[in-house]
């Protein structure tokens, strides 16, 4: 039985990979400024410096479009949380620590451009948003305690960041402002490319040690939560988001899950031995049943959204 490869012997055997990766990378991302996608001239002083605090009023978005740009916001301030974890388990040296890093620094921006969007144009109340990022900020990453580790770890963020993609540019078209669009295609942008260093190097790993790696990947899908989970009204804001198709179970399974599986070529390979395979099929196992969830919750919306708007309609008529 071949012995299996320490983090630190991984880490080694990928670094050109790695390297590779990063200067492609460089090499395509785009230089951008979160100042240039705020509609500045729309902010205005709060009561502290002798204007009006914030009143529900004075949002143009929806209550759905609210509820996604918290949630994403909230999900990018945990950044400090996510670099600990990223850099404790990739590496401080060499391209590893570089990539660490530049990812944190185009990670930052994403935060800095929401906060100032949604403060400057009022569009959610900035003292319970600041006090929701307190508590998130304070709790950090809430991930099972057996999530450690760089195969892991590079197969959580492949799927995490491709999901935040779509996150985001769904949010952009909810809040029907060509502005807030703007900005969140820009973000999703990044996230789509840190996605596939992510992808790649995680591709790498599977190829360098197969065994290891399905298992790892068995254990993100089969386990898998959004990085928000345990924010504040994450549930609630969730099942929201879920219910007017900014992130749901389809999503999740054929725009995530299903694509990055099918470019590792997971199902069609053949160099697992035994231990490998029973990942593999634990895998093939969930997805068929997430499958099934899926058809099952699409149902149950569809009844929950008639059943709104039948009520909206007898208000509208009473009124």
């Amino acid at each position: 039985m071949a012995k299996d490869l320490t983090q630190l012997e991984i880490l080694r055997e990928l670094e050109p990979v790695a390297e590779q990766n990063l200067e492609r990378h460089l090499s395509m991302a785009k230089e951008w400024h979160p100042h240039d996608y705020v509609p500045w001239d729309d902010g205005r002083n709060f009561a502290a410096m002798g204007g009006q605090d914030w009143d529900p009023s004075q949002s143009q978005l929806s209550e759905v479009a609210k509820a996604a740009m918290v949630t994403n916001l909230l999900t990018e301030d945990n950044l400090p949380s996510y670099h600990r974890e990223i850099a404790e388990n990739f590496s401080q040296d060499g391209a590893w620590g570089t990539w660490v890093g530049r990812w944190t620094a185009e990670e930052n921006r994403h935060g800095i451009v929401i906060r100032d969007y949604l403060v400057v144009t009022r569009a959610v109340d900035p003292v319970a948003l600041e006090r929701d990022r307190m508590i998130h900020m304070t709790n950090g990453v809430q991930s099972p305690a057996d999530w450690g580790g760089f195969l892991q770890n590079v197969a959580y963020v492949t799927f995490q960041e491709l999901a935040t993609r779509v996150s985001h540019r769904n949010t952009g078209k909810a809040c029907q402002d060509a502005i807030a669009d703007r900005m969140l295609q820009r973000i999703a942008a990044d996230e789509n490319l840190h996605m596939i260093f992510y992808r790649n190097l995680c591709g790498a790993a599977l190829d360098l040690v197969p065994d290891q790696q399905i298992e790892a990947i068995t254990r993100i899908v089969t386990n898998f939560v959004m990085p928000g989970h345990g924010m504040p009204n994450f549930r609630r804001n969730g099942v929201l988001m879920a219910k007017h198709g900014i992130y749901d179970l389809r999503q999740h399974l054929e725009e995530v899950v299903a694509p990055v599986l099918k470019i590792w070529n997971v199902f069609g390979r053949n160099d697992f031995t035994a231990r490998g395979e029973r990942a593999r099929d634990e895998l093939a196992e969930f997805l068929e049943k997430l499958g099934k969830d899926v058809v099952k919750f699409e149902e149950q919306r569809d009844r929950a959204l008639a059943r709104e708007a039948a009520r909206a309609e007898r208000e509208a008529v009473s009124a």
